[in-house]
């Protein structure tokens, strides 16, 4: 028995409830009250995606990596990559949405990649993205690679602009100043190479590939793992690189062709043929490793000068994020933490998973962006891949002018 009203309201909330079932159909999909950015990834040969709501929550994310099937053609093949993220950019848009039990229609906007990068890899993002964009009316969220890499540590570790931010990885190596979510000052890039890639193409002639335990590893992971091994890594020397420029810029290519001298002339001492690695392989990985990160280590602290004199960081509140693949290295990042110690700055760098490409810090971008209303378009016409595309605003004349003297910090092994 109903009393005092309590009938009409019972039956109000019933007709409530009905009509809420008939408009959402109990589906099971989980209903969001927040925003919910969608990351797409695909600048090189990697398929990344994931969601992440207002409150900077990851709510799924899903990966498709290529590494084992480049590895074993030499290096990355883009006509190959391209075909591969053909094939999987819709299974892992799916997977993407069902592990966060959503539709495509809660998603608020989705966040793409579209330089720099492979073309034909960063292709296939754009166009499913468009595609999923006039589908069900969401709006695009253009992203820099670079940037993502640069603001992604920012997702899980309390990191206020500005501070100073090395990108390394096996296609960029680069200092800038982050000011902003899309304001950044470059202060210094390589020349050449790229670390990472060095990397990969000294384990290849190293023929690292034919020691099991490094078969289905990345040139970066076997090097550093081989160099943990060495007993005599002095008997190599191989030089600083552009010891005599007084910039924050990079080259590896000197590196890679010492590294290779070094190993042709053992290879021919010893009489390797074949899949043979010659006896002095870990000595040989750990000078390549000491060298590289000496380089990188002396390029930053120049960068930490540069930003002391010009006062672009507080001498107090000085912060390094170290981000890309090669971030993953703990020889490299034990070394700048030795920096940092010495120069009064916090290091942080992204979990390992963040660091190598993936759709998280795609889509961390794009609620970055969201939240200052930023970069969100809805004119489609108006995006574009660009395979090559310059880090902010480029500060590395004013870098070289300053002339910077300093005594670099010693590295040992």
């Amino acid at each position: 028995m109903f009393i005092n009203g309590s009938y009409r309201s019972f039956t109000k909330s019933i007709k409530t409830l009905l009509c809420f079932t008939k408009h959402k159909k109990f589906t099971g999909i989980k209903r969001y009250s927040n925003a919910l950015i969608f990351g797409i990834e695909t600048s090189c040969d990697d398929t990344g995606c994931a969601i992440i709501d207002s409150e900077g929550t990851l709510l799924s994310e899903s990966l498709h990596c290529q590494s084992l099937i480049h590895l074993r053609n030499g290096g990355i093949i883009p006509d190959v990559a391209q075909d591969l993220h053909r094939r999987f950019i819709e299974p892992t848009v799916e997977e993407t949405l069902n592990k966060a039990e959503v539709s495509m229609n809660d998603i608020t906007a989705l966040a793409v990649t579209l330089q720099p990068g492979l073309p034909l890899s960063l292709a296939v993002g754009m166009k499913y993205a468009k595609h999923l964009s006039r589908k069900f009316n969401k709006p695009l969220i253009p992203i820099h690679h670079m940037e993502a890499h640069a603001l992604v540590a920012r997702m899980q570790q309390s990191i206020t602009f500005p501070y100073l931010t090395l990108l390394i990885s096996g296609g960029h190596c680069l200092l800038a100043l982050v000011q902003g979510v899309n304001k950044f000052k470059l202060l210094g890039e390589s020349i050449d190479s790229a670390p990472g890639e060095v990397f990969d193409k000294v384990a290849r002639k190293m023929k690292l590939r034919n020691v099991s335990e490094y078969s289905q590893m990345s040139g970066g992971q076997a090097i550093e793992t081989a160099a943990s091994k060495a007993t005599n890594p002095h008997i190599f020397k191989l030089p600083l690189p552009m010891a005599d420029y007084k910039d924050c810029n990079f080259s590896f290519n000197g590196l890679k062709t010492g590294t290779f001298l070094h190993l042709h002339k053992k290879e021919k001492e010893h009489n390797i043929e074949a899949d043979e690695l010659i006896p002095e392989v870990n000595d040989l990985c750990a000078a390549l490793l000491m060298a590289v990160t000496r380089h990188l280590v002396h390029r930053t602290q120049r960068a930490m000068e540069f930003c002391k004199t010009r006062e672009l960081l507080s001498e107090h509140e000085g912060k390094l994020v170290v981000s890309g693949g090669v971030a993953c290295n703990n020889f490299i990042f034990k070394n700048l933490t030795i920096l940092c110690d010495d120069t009064g700055y916090k290091i942080f760098r992204p979990p390992p998973k963040l660091c190598t490409d993936n759709g998280v810090m795609i889509a961390w971008n794009g609620l970055e962006k969201w939240r200052e209303r930023l970069d969100i378009v809805r004119d489609l016409s108006s995006l574009d891949i660009k395979a090559v595309s310059p880090l902010g605003e480029n500060l590395i004349p004013n870098v070289k002018e300053a002339k910077i003297p300093m005594k670099l910090l010693k590295i040992k092994n």
